[in-house]
């Protein structure tokens, strides 16, 4: 493994451990087991190294949802990748928290990006297939409002613990992204 990638792991290693907000080049330096004149030399700066390691957070996200994505049935299909990024905020949930704040921060993400354009065409096969029972703009708020609600269960009950949230019901998680589908969608069931 070259020295950049080790330097993009260690720093994912530290924000899913620590969070962003203990994030420092000290201590990526000591989980790569690098210097930091060698850290500078292949990001010029901190935040060049934490924007590299959220892009590549973004790229595993995406990854696990492309095979997460099974059903040739579009609402299947989109039911699947609900599940997916609900499951990758409840397992890495700093993580999450650190890719959110960059994402809403107005940061290029091209992986953030081509996920959004997933949802995007996810929706439009919905409404090919005449099952949409929205516009396809609504169905995409939506459905990005309850999946973002769902994480955010999981989010305050890890990283908040104080607030007596408590772990998320599955069944409730369940709940909410049913009834977000059987918002936008005239059948869930293809006819």
């Amino acid at each position: 493994m070259d020295t950049k990638t080790t330097l993009v792991r260690a720093a994912l290693t530290l924000i899913e451990e620590e969070g962003e907000a203990h994030f420092s080049t000290r201590a990526v330096c000591d989980i790569a087991k690098v210097t930091a004149p060698t850290l500078y030399h292949h990001f010029h700066s901190a935040d060049g190294l934490l924007s590299a390691a959220i892009a590549e957070a973004f790229e595993q996200f995406l990854s696990t949802k492309r095979l997460a994505i099974q059903s040739p049935d579009p609402v299947t299909a989109l039911i699947e990748g609900w599940d997916n990024y609900v499951g990758f905020a409840a397992a890495r949930p700093r993580l999450y928290a650190a890719m959110m704040a960059r994402f809403l921060s107005g940061a290029d993400l091209p992986a953030a990006r081509e996920g959004q354009a997933m949802l995007r065409h996810r929706i439009a096969q919905i409404e090919a297939a005449g099952r949409l029972a929205v516009t396809p703009e609504a169905a995409v708020q939506v459905v990005w409002a309850s999946v973002n609600s769902a994480a955010m269960l999981f989010l305050s009950a890890t990283l908040q613990p104080g607030v007596g949230m408590g772990t998320p019901d599955p069944a409730i998680v369940a709940r909410l992204r049913d009834a977000a589908v059987q918002a936008i969608c005239t059948s869930v069931s293809p006819e």
